[in-house]
């Protein structure tokens, strides 16, 4: 097959899409699969990626994709199939149906919900709230809108039964059209990841003698990084936050462990390399993620591969991979003093910490590479093979 893939973020960015578009490429040219990727950049030139990238770079949000369009619809001349993972994705799925070509699409939040909440239309609602409501013309537009380029799309993978259901139940997809097919664990091989934690804390440069709590996302509103800052004034002073990724809310989250007299104990690492990921994992005595919404977090995959406790909140996907009180702790993302209490109970009791380790390393086949991404090449070549 000849796939287009298009992506909303891309490496050196964090974001779900960074990670599982690249993975994915790469696992179909591995097949025998011809791959290209348009993706929005940092970059002008992409480098390092054994498939070739079409770079659409940072600017006005309606520029940007007026340029995407235009690049798919030049792009799947050539392709087979697109597969396309955005949530703002009219124009993506537009440009392959112009060119007369078979689309999916990857859903990973309900995008609707999402541009909704960020441009106020829906107040605060979160996700789940969002589907039982009727709000103005503007949130009624971008549902039709949203109905519309799904039902341009020939198949369609929701990446948790979470967002499989509110397609089929809130916007009346076919059933039989949406497929969940859990994200897959991107990292390393586990065997490679030799570090043990004082050495990672050692190549980092952390101290030894703190202990570390963890988070990893973009600094988005709906990733309550404040929780996780106010939790840690109620642990004591020894233990420190680190916080890995950038976003809109990078300034407020500082100025926020400022007035906690937190600023020693918060640090904003910024966008850290993909390659020095599981070094922080390793190096931290627990990771949290306190977001409101998650589709099925690639990150959560990559803690529990790599074996460090989690804290998630009890959210859309998250117990899809966290069974609370069996392979971590599940806690309502607006409660950080029962945050706070997780934290503790997990730093105090390292018996507890292995348990939880232990049982989800035994979970790490239900997200696997090879079993997962197989299940999205069968899709892609059942749409190509209806065409011919």
């Amino acid at each position: 097959m000849r796939v287009l893939i298009t992506s909303p973020v891309f490496p050196p960015d964090l974001g779900g899409p960074a990670v599982y578009v690249p993975s994915f490429a790469r696992f179909l040219q591995e097949r025998g699969h011809t791959v290209k990727v348009v993706a929005f950049c940092a970059e002008k030139e992409p480098k390092g990626h054994p498939f070739p990238v079409v770079a659409i770079p940072r600017g006005p949000l309606p520029l940007r994709y007026l340029k995407a369009f235009f690049a798919v619809l030049r792009e799947a001349k050539d392709a087979d199939v697109v597969y396309v993972n955005e949530h703002l994705a009219l124009l993506h799925v537009l440009a392959g149906k112009l060119r007369g070509k078979p689309v999916q699409i990857r859903i990973m939040v309900d995008g609707a919900w999402e541009i909704a909440h960020r441009k106020g239309w829906c107040g605060d609602d979160d996700i789940v709230t969002f589907q039982g409501k009727t709000y103005g013309w503007k949130v009624k537009l971008t549902r039709a809108l949203q109905k519309r380029w799904w039902r341009w799309c020939g198949h369609v993978i929701a990446c948790s039964e979470f967002l499989r259901q509110i397609l089929v139940r809130t916007y009346g997809v076919p059933p039989e059209k949406v497929q969940t097919v859990m994200n897959a664990y991107h990292g390393p091989k586990p065997e490679t990841v030799t570090a043990t934690r004082d050495e990672a804390r050692e190549e980092l440069g952390l101290a030894p003698e703190r202990r570390y709590v963890l988070t990893i996302c973009r600094l988005m509103g709906w990733k309550r990084v404040d929780g996780i800052i106010e939790a840690l004034k109620e642990l004591p002073a020894d233990v420190a936050l680190l916080v890995a990724g950038d976003g809109d809310m990078e300034d407020a989250w500082k100025a926020l462990a400022r007035s906690l007299g937190l600023e020693t104990r918060v640090t904003f690492l910024g966008n850290v390399p993909h390659a020095k990921i599981p070094l922080y994992i390793r190096a931290a005595d627990v990771f949290v993620l306190n977001s409101r919404y998650e589709g099925l977090s690639h990150t959560l995959l990559e803690v529990l591969t790599l074996g460090t406790p989690i804290v998630a909140s009890n959210v859309c996907g998250n117990p899809e991979v966290v069974e609370d009180g069996v392979n971590g702790f599940l806690v309502d993302p607006f409660d950080s003093k029962a945050l706070a209490a997780r934290l503790r109970a997990l730093l105090g009791d390292p018996a507890l910490a292995r348990r939880f380790v232990e049982a989800g390393l035994a979970r790490r086949a239900r997200f696997d590479r090879a079993t997962t991404f197989g299940e999205v090449e069968k899709a892609l070549r059942r749409l190509v093979d209806a065409r011919q």
